[in-house]
């Protein structure tokens, strides 16, 4: 069994476990940790993550962030230009985050759990693309409130000691979600 396998096996057994009630929005978030190779094997298998989820008695929720930066940017009609021009300008806002664009995407993914119920998995796939751009950390904490009943991250990196780490590329951060990984 391959390991992108054994972590849909591990997701389908967390999710069918009876969902607690009254806990707080950040207990409601789940990652999916995978190495980043294999990305495109977990794309693959999104349907059967679907269809897992389905079959605990939940219904599922793609929301797919991977072209919401090239999205917000073409949207930006008076600054584009100016980006483009001066690049040096898209950063300056503390460790590489975009404050507007990270905003955007907070309200985007607050409308997407705003729509879910409490009987619903929305599940966060594209994360990867916001590396250098905006804080996973940052954007789940920003929406934890919203979440009524889960929100599965697709998390290409590592977790190790309570530590997630996004490409492996840099310092990771403590956080309180919990974790299902391949090993």
């Amino acid at each position: 069994m391959n390991r992108i396998d054994r972590l849909i096996e591990r997701y389908a057994d967390h999710i069918s476990t009876p969902w607690p009630q009254g806990v707080a929005g950040i207990q409601k978030a789940l990652f999916l940790v995978y190495p980043p190779e294999e990305e495109r094997r977990l794309r693959a298998h999104l349907e059967e993550l679907a269809l897992r989820t389905r079959q605990a008695g939940y219904d599922w929720r793609l929301c797919d962030i991977t072209h919401a930066f090239p999205e917000w940017m073409a949207a930006q009609a008076r600054f584009r230009e100016r980006y483009f021009r001066r690049p040096q300008l898209l950063s300056g806002y503390g460790e590489g985050q975009l404050t507007e664009f990270s905003n955007h995407l907070s309200r985007y993914l607050e409308q997407e759990l705003e729509s879910a119920d409490d009987k619903t998995v929305v599940a966060l796939c594209g994360v990867s693309t916001l590396f250098g751009l905006a804080s996973v950390s940052r954007l789940v904490e920003s929406v934890a409130r919203r979440i009524k009943g889960r929100l599965v991250v697709l998390f290409p990196g590592e977790y190790d000691d309570y530590k997630f780490r996004l490409l492996d590329a840099r310092d990771g951060w403590n956080y309180k979600s919990m974790a299902i990984t391949c090993d």
